[in-house]
């Protein structure tokens, strides 16, 4: 077989990586979850060093006056600023010489393998810092903010609970911002611990209704829908079975908006342009840069231990 040299291998794979990126950013991983989590912000510069935000608390409330009052009651907003650092990270792929001159003799493109398992890198270190942030790096995440109101379930563990049990605790955690927030907000997402969604979805909602589960019963009869109308988002999410208080389930309660909750990414992952890394190898680094999550109004969520 007859092996290309390096400068026709570099010139094939440059015209190879064009489609290798095409087809590998159109792949949606099913089993990502934070895109449907997290609201993620890509407007900041990219090479920007920190993301400046603030976290809001409103405060006033009108009253009724006479004719010639001069101590008009007046509203604001308790500001507090908080930056993010960002960093770089990075993920690559490459092929050998070998590999490229096969797919040239052959006439056929280049297996986009190792440039979809970098991707699948990026989608995974971006979960993890979503949704558990990064102590290397000081980042909180969507599951463990400190600054998220916590406390314990009323009914304690599920283990034993009923389906009306279950509901008050659902509907208390929806409604524990929404007290929190002097009733101005209701969360509109619950995300669960895997092991307790799979009971709610097989548990018969009664006796009497052997045929409802538990689930069916919550996506239809919670204060969130009978607030507003609108189905409540229910989802599992791995990692929850030990994140409560002394290692205990966690129920997470918010409200899914970018007013409330955002991650940053002033760059998503990006491929950049081949080198010669070697004598016979080739490759294709490719970087991002990620913030942390910016609990923007962290009094919308609420976290429920214990369940």
């Amino acid at each position: 077989m007859k092996f290309l040299d390096a400068q026709a291998a570099m010139g094939f794979l440059v015209r190879q990586t064009s489609y290798i990126e095409q087809a590998v950013n159109a792949v949606v991983y099913a089993d990502i979850q934070y895109p449907n989590l997290v609201p993620v912000d890509t407007s900041a510069p990219e090479w920007v060093k920190t993301v400046t935000y603030y976290s809001a608390d409103k405060f006033g409330a009108a009253k009724w006056l006479n004719g010639g009052a001069d101590d008009v009651p007046t509203a604001g907003t308790n500001r507090t600023k908080f930056e993010t650092s960002v960093y770089t990270a990075g993920i690559g792929y490459g092929y050998t010489l070998e590999e490229i001159s096969q797919a040239a003799l052959l006439n056929v493109n280049l297996a986009n393998d190792n440039a979809m398992a970098a991707r699948r890198a990026f989608e995974e270190m971006v979960e993890k810092v979503a949704l558990y942030g990064d102590t290397e790096k000081g980042f909180e995440g969507l599951l463990n903010a400190s600054s998220v109101p916590a406390g314990a379930a009323a009914t304690g563990s599920w283990g034993a609970a009923t389906g009306v049990q279950i509901q008050a605790d659902v509907n208390g955690a929806l409604l524990g911002q929404f007290t929190n927030t002097n009733f101005v907000s209701i969360a509109d997402t619950l995300l669960l611990p895997y092991a307790k969604f799979l009971q709610i979805a097989t548990k018969p909602l009664s006796d009497t209704y052997p045929e409802m589960t538990v689930l069916n019963w919550l996506q239809t009869n919670n204060v969130y829908t009978a607030q507003t109308g609108q189905p409540l988002t229910i989802r599992a999410v791995r990692g929850l079975e030990t994140l409560g208080t002394g290692s205990t389930n966690r129920m997470v309660a918010y409200r899914r908006d970018p007013m409330v909750v955002k991650l940053h990414m002033p760059m998503p992952h990006r491929f950049l342009p081949v080198w010669q890394s070697g004598p016979t190898s080739f490759e294709v680094p490719g970087i991002f840069r990620l913030g942390g999550v910016d609990w923007r109004r962290p009094k919308e969520a609420n976290y429920v231990d214990g369940i």
